[in-house]
């Protein structure tokens, strides 16, 4: 990969592990925010698969949705394909949770299942990255 690449690949995953942070640190609070854990548990999935998808060198579409990213970075990796189904219940918590028209209620089992869902994205991505 060419150093220009990799700044770039490095620049998504650490803005991915900021959202990141910021779950770690709601969870901390007595009253935690499950919509916002929510919507940085799919900032940082969208954030390591775009900079997966740099790291692969495949363009890709701007979107929110972390399927589509998903079957887009499958062009060269077969084996990401397991994740996909996961990433995308994902997708809803990028818009749809941070606006009252079509807000629906959000609990802590969703927040720490979307948690679950981003580390596990996250450790694929880096076993496959040579950082």
């Amino acid at each position: 990969m060419i150093k220009k690449h990799h700044k770039l690949v490095n620049a998504w995953f650490n803005k991915a592990e900021k959202d990141l942070i910021t779950v770690e640190h709601e969870f901390f609070f007595d009253d935690p925010v499950y919509e916002t854990i929510c919507f940085h548990c799919q900032q940082a999935v969208e954030k390591f698969l775009k900079g997966y998808l740099i790291y692969l060198e495949i363009g890709y579409q701007k979107t929110h949705e972390l399927g589509e990213l998903v079957s887009v970075c499958e062009r060269k990796d077969r084996g990401i394909t397991h994740l996909k189904e996961d990433a995308d219940k994902l997708t809803d918590y990028a818009v749809e949770i941070r606006y009252p028209d079509d807000y629906y209620e959000i609990y802590e089992d969703d927040a720490k299942e979307a948690f679950k869902i981003a580390k596990e994205v996250k450790a694929y991505i880096y076993s496959k990255v040579s950082r």
